[in-house]
């Protein structure tokens, strides 16, 4: 069972220039809350409780600003920097004394994930015993995106990065789930043309070995990267939509520590302190009062 997590909350942001130039891309507001609360929500959903997120080099006082206390999350966080982006694979050498000898997930700090059975196909994902898999979701652009092509058993038969011509319309999101060999295979990695490594590169090794299945997310459920303005807006209009018209809080950090008995209402009470009068700490209240 996989109880560890990582959130590579790292890279340039360039995309997202100005916006990006004093402020690293998972502090910026989606909607009513950070970026970078929505990937550890996922994580939380998950049932992981380990959690360690790799941010660049100089801005680790502003993630610490930002997100509660560890203890006010029932969780275990750890911080490392990232002296460059080096790929996605880096995350792997950054993080390989807090994976120990473990299995482990990796999710991308710009990635947006909901869905009515989403904790559910978590739970089940968390449960990989070998190998690796990658979660896919149908777009209509796969060629801006990785792309798997799959048999019927889900297992994974092609990974291109980008293509111009694509055989499937399954994108590969931001979210995987790893054993331990990860990081054995990691090191036998080489950078690319781009002198980084490559998560296709990485996928691939599994895949050559029969040891690389998917995962949808599911009809009705939502992937959203938000990787530019464009995209980092619509989903932020996504959750707007959501929250408003059910009155419910998307990745509620809070919310989802308290549900699984990892806090108490006093934990609560020390949220509401932290995050102070706004519309938050309102939502807290009411989950005291229920």
């Amino acid at each position: 069972m996989i109880k560890k997590g990582i959130i590579l909350a790292g890279g340039k942001g360039t995309r997202m220039s100005p916006l990006t130039k004093a402020v690293n891309k998972q502090l910026l507001p989606l909607y009513d809350k950070p970026l970078i609360f929505y990937p550890l929500s996922v994580l939380m959903l998950a049932g992981i409780k380990k959690i360690l997120i790799i941010v660049n080099k100089g801005q680790l006082n502003q993630f610490k600003k930002v997100l509660p206390e560890k203890n006010n999350l029932g969780l275990s966080i750890e911080y490392k920097e990232q002296a460059r982006p080096g790929g996605l694979p880096q995350a792997f050498t950054i993080g390989e004394k807090f994976i120990g000898k473990d299995s482990v997930s990796l999710i991308l700090g710009d990635n947006f994930f909901y869905g009515q059975s989403l904790t559910k196909i978590l739970k089940k994902n968390i449960n990989l015993k070998s190998g690796a898999k990658i979660m896919v979701h149908p777009v209509k652009t796969p060629s801006l995106y990785g792309v798997a092509t799959l048999n019927k058993n889900h297992k994974v038969l092609s990974l291109v990065e980008k293509p111009k011509k694509t055989k499937s319309n399954l994108a590969v999101t931001g979210l995987y789930f790893f054993d331990n060999e990860v990081i054995k295979f990691t090191k036998k990695l080489r950078p690319s043309k781009r002198g980084e490594l490559e998560i296709v590169d990485l996928l691939n090794l599994y895949r050559k070995k029969n040891k690389l299945k998917a995962e949808f997310i599911g009809r009705g459920g939502t992937w959203l990267d938000t990787g530019n303005v464009n995209d980092f807006y619509d989903a932020s209009n996504f959750i707007s939509t959501i929250e408003n018209r059910q009155g419910l809080k998307i990745a509620c950090l809070e919310e989802i520590a308290f549900k699984n008995n990892w806090i108490s209402k006093n934990k609560l009470k020390n949220a509401i302190n932290f995050y102070g009068n706004c519309n938050y700490s309102k939502y807290l209240k009411s989950l005291i009062n229920a």
